[in-house]
């Protein structure tokens, strides 16, 4: 019989951590921090295999669910000695949601819930502070009313405001019992109001209402959009998480809170957070009240003047730290803990693996294996590949000008410029239009998920470091400044105000999430150095990765930048991006158009020392390393002459009449340029084409061994072949080319020629084409838009409708179909390595930066691959990941 509940308090659980799939994340660690005898409130976890029950038989619940629930609600009145719904002494839980990858923010909580009318009285005389209890009740009307009842949380907070007005308060605190017993009154009209029904009374009726809630949020506008943007299945599905309530809202001797076992932004090995007395836990991380700091040494680096948690509680703080160091070390990583405090007492309320920026992530994982807790693999994988992005991006020119208009928390690290806007939905439609935005917000709420996500940056003038904005910024690698509380934000009339500077939509601001400086206009940056902790991963992912990285590139600045970011050659030079600059472009369509061999011949004289130009130079930066070089493969289109002025332009450079050149453009119009004549099929039509480009190639060679001595073994790689036949008329065409260079020079050359994997036929023939063929690059792009039968220029139209409808679960353009593209990769390196075992392959496509791809590449056994020069590190990681990850799985095998 399937066991639907597990049960955690007094030093023990039914559960531990390794049961994250079953429990979720939060559930797993409440269970593991109660086995460690840490002070857990008691209670129980109900499965995520109830949620996937939940959805697949709609919305119904396994039958013996509610008997199991109510066993683990009485073994949790054993413990704390209260009974749920009882008048005199009542127990009130929490409920919480706890997918087993960290959501934060994403999903529901109901906290103070089995309060009613009559309970309230009770808790009124238990505590002996009837403000407490009826604090405690306004918020679980608040928040069952929003979460359950879905009655939007601003009438409640319309009717707090009046009331607050109407008897000249300012803050929450200042309201006395009576007061709260008004504002509930209000709150409930409310409910009334919205519902026709009253507030629900019974508490097994707000019990099971949560559970559904919690359940329900799995499916969520933002829940969903953050699994897609963190790629977390949905048929995972979320735990609920049922707790004895503790309260920090008490009185000054209780609190709330939120820390990092380490610093999230910087890495630094500090203990880091934000609490705040009398309050409860969504106090701290709603940004409604400024929190104050932890430590002395986070309070004075910030400028607060409120008292830190080491000064007004230096007792509880003593346990408080002792508890960080004694998690970290079990877990072995930073740790994000969520705590109470009720009257002088500690209560731990969750832990779990903290949210980190990626220079935060990069430090911690290089300080711990320095410090012995993790081995040099596993700090490999505690990075994200993706993340490195974040480091590899230019940051503030700290010699620029500066107008410095407000200063908030450095919530996320990284700089941002772009155009103020105030809403979501504004960002993202701007973003959609190529505008760079940052995305400026009282506070940020779950529901912003995807306009932070379209933003460049998150500006805030409530919230501090440890807010919605704060955590889900850091997690998506954005910038963000917090809690910039000089600025005033009008959102009906769309102006920032800041003393005498007002800011408008539309206005261009830069924020530095790493200082908190807000700024006016766009402020000029610098690149990163990639040095220390950044340079010390990178040689340990070198050392364990089989894969070599290469980069795409075709120009001397991708090609260096690409050797600075550790590339080991080129392994796809584009040879028809060479051709766009204006001053080769008509030649290329002199040869295009031309309608002899003589006319192409003519046209291909003047761009041959460009050609060999350009390769020397690649060759030089390269340094003996391998450059694969694709010969001209030009859809047609992109080089025909459009306008009149144009055609002008190459009937002159022809010494043609104008209406030539437009005859013979509209002969070369295709229907389909992706599928039409190009590659090969340009080569085999013109071999001369092919002819010069090898040529220059050769004496490019030849040109950089006499002038440095180093030795260049070019990759010639013919394109979108599909038959044995093409690649052997023009291997000869290129061997034939080779033989005269090395007979004029008296140097050798050494070369590969290899062909480029693009079509379903090349695929399935790769066993005869590599009778020919020294090497197969498979070329990604264009290998999946044969395979689909997809444009991927046009794609973009109906792509995300499929994903939505889960007929795909990824854009296939950008993450590698390992079921349909991938199997023709595989087979082609099968047949391959069958006929010619030494074979190089590789992979050219984009695909070749992206880590899910990575490691498809290392499951097949390719040699090698290449992707764009900002993406080499991440390749190099994913690399390194997929290696470790394959030794592992050879290892349990």
């Amino acid at each position: 019989m399937t066991k639907w509940v597990y049960s955690f308090g007094e030093g023990k659980a039914e559960g531990r951590a390794e049961m994250k799939n079953l429990l979720g994340g939060k559930g797993a660690n409440l269970a593991e921090m109660s086995n460690l005898g840490l002070p857990v409130p008691p209670g129980f976890t109900v499965t995520t295999e109830v949620c996937t029950y939940f959805y697949a038989n709609g919305r119904q619940y396994p039958d013996s669910l509610r008997a199991e629930v109510g066993a683990a609600l009485t073994e949790i009145e054993r413990i704390v000695g209260m009974k749920f719904g009882d008048a005199e002494n009542p127990l009130l839980v929490s409920v919480r949601s706890g997918a087993r990858a960290s959501m934060p923010g994403m999903m529901d909580t109901v906290l103070n819930l089995g309060l009613n009318d009559v309970t309230v009285a009770g808790l009124a005389r238990r505590s002996g502070d009837a403000r407490f209890a009826y604090d405690s009740y306004r918020r679980f009307i608040q928040m069952f009313g929003n979460v359950v009842l879905d009655v939007d949380h601003h009438h409640f907070e319309e009717v707090l405001e009046d009331h607050k007005r109407g008897h000249d308060l300012n803050l929450d605190t200042e309201l006395t019992a009576e007061d709260w017993q008004e504002v509930i009154k209000g709150y409930k009209e409310v409910v009334q109001e919205a519902l026709g029904r009253p507030f629900p009374q019974d508490p097994q009726e707000q019990l099971w209402g949560a559970i559904g809630a919690v359940f329900g949020s799995w499916m969520n506008a933002r829940a969903i959009t953050y699994r897609k943007l963190h790629d977390i299945p949905a048929e995972w599905g979320t735990a609920v998480n049922i707790q004895a309530m503790v309260f920090g809202n008490m009185g000054g001797d209780c609190a709330t809170g939120v820390a990092f076992t380490r610093n999230p932004s910087t890495g630094e090995n500090a203990f880091y957070g934000e609490y705040l007395i009398n309050a409860q836990g969504e106090d701290v991380v709603a940004g409604i009240r400024t929190p104050q700091h932890l430590t002395i040494a986070g309070k004075i680096a910030n400028g607060s003047d409120l008292p830190a948690m080491e000064e007004s509680m230096p007792e509880v703080f003593e346990q408080l730290n002792a508890v960080r160091l004694k998690l970290e070390r079990h877990y072995r990583d930073m740790q994000d803990i969520e705590f109470t405090v009720q009257q002088s007492k500690l209560y731990m309320l969750q832990t779990r693996s903290g949210k980190r920026t990626a220079p935060a992530a990069l430090k911690i994982a290089v300080d711990m294996v320095r410090e012995g807790l993790i081995s040099q693999k596993e700090g490999i994988l505690r990075i994200e590949p993706k993340s490195l992005d974040q480091l590899l991006h230019p940051t503030l020119d700290p010699k620029a000008a500066k107008q410095i208009i407000a200063k908030g928390l450095p919530a996320s690290p990284g700089a941002a410029s772009g155009k103020v806007v105030f809403t979501a939905e504004e960002a993202e439609k701007q973003a959609g239009l190529g505008e760079n935005v940052i995305l400026c917000r009282v506070e940020t709420s779950p529901e912003d998920i995807h306009g932070m996500h379209a933003a460049k940056g998150i500006l805030t003038t409530r919230g501090g470091m440890t807010s919605h904005a704060a955590v889900v910024a850091r997690g998506m690698g954005r910038s963000c400044v917090a809690g910039a509380g000089e600025l005033r934000i009008d959102y009906k009339r769309g102006i920032i105000t800041v003393r005498n500077v007002e800011v408008r939509a539309g206005d261009i601001i830069t924020i530095d999430g790493s200082t908190g400086e807000v700024m006016l206009g766009e402020v000029p940056t610098i690149q990163p150095e990639l040095s220390g902790d950044f340079a010390e991963l990178m040689g340990w992912a070198d050392a364990h990765r089989r894969m070599k990285v290469r980069t795409n590139a075709e120009t001397p600045l991708d090609a260096r930048t690409a050797r600075k970011f550790g590339a080991e050659g080129i392994g796809l030079c584009r040879t028809e991006h060479m051709f766009f600059d204006a001053d080769r472009i008509i030649a290329v369509r002199e040869m295009i158009l031309a309608e002899s061999e003589a006319g192409r011949r003519t046209a291909l004289a003047k761009i041959a020392p460009m050609q060999r130009k350009d390769f020397v130079e690649l060759f030089k930066i390269m340094k003996g390393l391998p450059v694969t070089i694709r010969l001209l493969d030009p859809p047609l289109h992109e080089f025909l002459p459009n306008s009149e002025a144009e055609m002008v332009e190459v009937a002159k450079a022809a010494g043609t009449d104008l209406q030539k050149v437009q005859h013979r453009s509209l002969q070369l119009h295709e229907a389909n340029p992706m599928l039409g004549h190009r590659g090969c099929r340009l080569g085999i039509s013109y071999p001369e084409i092919y002819e010069m480009q090898a040529r220059a190639i050769f004496e490019a060679a030849v040109e950089v061994f006499k002038e440095t001595g180093e030795t260049v073994i070019p990759e010639i790689m013919i394109p979108l072949v599909g038959t044995k036949k093409e690649l052997d008329i023009l291997k000869a065409v290129i061997d034939r080319v080779g033989a005269e260079v090395i007979a004029a020079s008296g140097h050798k050359v050494d070369y590969l020629v290899g062909t480029m994997i693009e079509l379903p036929r090349a695929a399935l023939q790769a066993g005869k084409i590599a009778e020919t063929a020294g090497f197969f690059s498979f070329g990604t792009n264009d290998l999946t838009q044969t395979t689909f039968g997809i444009s991927r220029d046009d794609a973009g139209a109906f792509l995300p409708d499929y994903q939505r409808a889960g007929i795909l679960e990824h854009d296939p353009f950008v993450t590698l179909d390992t079921e349909g593209v991938g199997e023709l990769v595989q087979i082609a390196a099968e047949r391959g390595r069958k006929t010619r075992p030494d074979i190089k392959l590789g992979i050219c496509g984009e695909h070749g930066g992206d880590p899910s791809s990575v490691y498809f590449c290392e499951k097949v056994g390719l040699d090698y691959v290449s992707c764009s020069p900002y993406r080499v590190p991440i390749a190099r990681l994913a690399a390194a990941q997929a290696a470790i990850e394959g030794e592992k799985r050879a290892s349990e095998a």
